[in-house]
């Protein structure tokens, strides 16, 4: 690496900025410097609790011994995400992660589902989801499998303490010879010529002089915005709801090994449990209904006591227009926001980590990398926006004016047109490389009540004898699988149990 590259600034901290420093201290050359500029006045967000099992490859790439990370960030182990009141009151269903079924011939299993429960003949769909029946059991065990093995695996990812896991983190890139200073910036040099930002100032008069700068700020986009004017695409016509309020409650038994969104009535609330506590929020669109209000039902439905005064954020949720300009590189919330409903808020910094790694070479940064960079964080901003607003259209909960204009708005035409070939015969399309897969659509299309209106024809070839049995020894192979496992806190006692200092025991 020549010296255009050789000096790399990160602003701020938190999980955006030491995941951003862990990564690039791990894989850059020897002799790149790396310095992390945070504020412990301005502080971090902090959200983010809920994570996908990409995460583990994260860890894993970083050399992280995984029983290490549970006890030092009071890990728990999740299988999926309980959702409850998306469709109609009262209904529940689960989007699990791992495979749905088992698919036969050309088709995914979904559409053999679809045919036998119109005919009849199909339990609700998570009795086909090996992690939705082993998380219903509130059980948990690494999985390995032989390669013959019928059964499918059993991919998991984690609820973590965010603060915890940036501490975790920073300790891990201190070690690799990042600099940390602490201090409040107050502004940036940029070069005359080119507009490139060429250091950040404090208000003391100190300057950092960089040739990359990585904006991790969060909401303000101290760089990406304050200075380089990105733009900014406001999703809030799809995606209204603008404030969440958090707040910790002490741990309760069951420990369960999944998170819980339940639909409110003018949004929507989380549950996240961690060994040491449990993490709530209410996300909810101030247009119908109160920040005393939502922080009043949230309080009220807590299912264990409170531990601290309840916080709330302010978001609009979308994307920069621009996430990479100049040599400024936007991650993690300073890039752009979209709600925790699916847990992709940690993920979203991963794959920013990953597309700089992708793209850097070892001279400037060519408008070549910029473009594709940006080519990429659009397209997984979109899609994943679309999945999100999935949830919300797709309610069933009338009378309530929230739910019922969510229900009626217009939609972004990329989902139009994947409802549309969904409610044909039942075809989803992955596109490209998207996040989510058939099965996370089919869970989340199928758990809020839309069907296909006509079976695929290849589906419709199977007997109904041959569906019943089908269906019957996937429940009983699944059921007898999760029977084997331990409960998931017997299982966490065992492996990796939180000590008062974050350390394992």
């Amino acid at each position: 690496m020549d010296s255009a590259l050789r000096r790399i600034v990160i602003v701020g901290g938190g999980t955006a900025g030491w995941m951003t420093a862990a990564a690039l201290s791990r894989f850059l050359a020897p002799g790149t410097d790396i310095t992390l500029i945070e504020s412990d006045e301005i502080g971090t967000v902090g959200v983010g609790e809920a994570t996908i099992p990409a995460i583990r490859v994260f860890n894993d790439a970083l050399g992280i011994d995984e029983a290490e990370f549970v006890a030092a960030t009071g890990a728990t182990f999740k299988l999926g995400i309980e959702f409850r009141n998306w469709g109609r009151e009262g209904e529940t269903y689960h989007h699990a992660f791992g495979l749905l079924g088992r698919g036969l011939g050309l088709l995914p299993f979904h559409h053999y589902w679809c045919r036998a429960e119109a005919l009849g003949l199909a339990k609700p769909l998570g009795h086909y989801a090996l992690n939705k029946v082993v998380a219903e059991g509130n059980r948990f065990a690494h999985v390995t499998r032989a390669d013959d093995s019928p059964l499918p695996p059993l991919p998991y990812a984690f609820h973590f303490d965010a603060g915890l896991y940036a501490a975790f983190l920073r300790r891990f890139a201190e070690a690799r010879g990042v600099t940390r200073i602490e201090g409040k910036l107050a502004g940036a040099e940029r070069n005359g010529e080119t507009g490139d930002i060429t250091a950040v100032m404090f208000g003391d008069g100190r300057r950092v002089e960089g040739d990359l700068f990585v904006d991790c700020s969060g909401f303000r986009g101290f760089l990406i915005e304050g200075e380089l004017a990105a733009g900014y695409d406001d999703w809030s016509h799809w995606l209204p709801c603008d404030r969440a309020i958090a707040v910790p409650s002490s741990s309760t038994a069951p420990l369960v090994p999944y998170t819980r969104a339940t639909a409110r009535t003018a949004g929507w609330q989380w549950r996240i449990p961690l060994q040491h506590r449990t993490g709530n929020g209410h996300v909810f669109c101030s247009s119908f209904t109160s920040e005393d209000e939502a922080c009043a039902l949230l309080l009220a439905t807590l299912d264990s006591e409170q531990l601290a005064d309840p916080r709330t954020l302010r978001f609009t949720t979308g994307k920069r227009r621009r996430a990479f300009v100049g040599n400024v590189v936007a991650i993690g919330l300073s890039s752009g926001f979209i709600e925790p409903l699916e847990s992709t808020s940690i993920h979203l910094i991963q794959t920013g980590v990953n597309r700089v790694l992708d793209l850097l070479s070892s001279g400037p940064v060519t408008d070549a990398a910029r473009d594709e960079y940006n080519r990429r964080f659009d397209f997984e901003m979109e899609r994943l926006r679309d999945f999100i607003v999935l949830h919300y259209h797709a309610n069933q909960r009338e009378g309530l004016p929230f739910w019922d204009e969510v229900r009626a708005m217009p939609i972004p035409d990329s989902l139009k047109r994947r409802i549309a070939l969904f409610e044909d015969n039942g075809a989803i399309l992955r596109d490209g490389d998207e996040l989510f897969d058939i099965p996370g659509w089919s869970q989340v299309m199928i758990g809020q009540n839309l069907r296909p209106r006509h079976a695929h024809p290849i589906a419709a070839q199977v007997s109904e004898a041959g569906l019943t049995q089908f269906l019957g020894s996937l429940e009983r192979a699944y059921v007898a699988d999760a029977a084997r496992l331990p409960h998931h806190a017997a299982y966490l006692r065992n492996f990796a149990p939180m000590t008062n200092n974050g350390a394992r025991s």
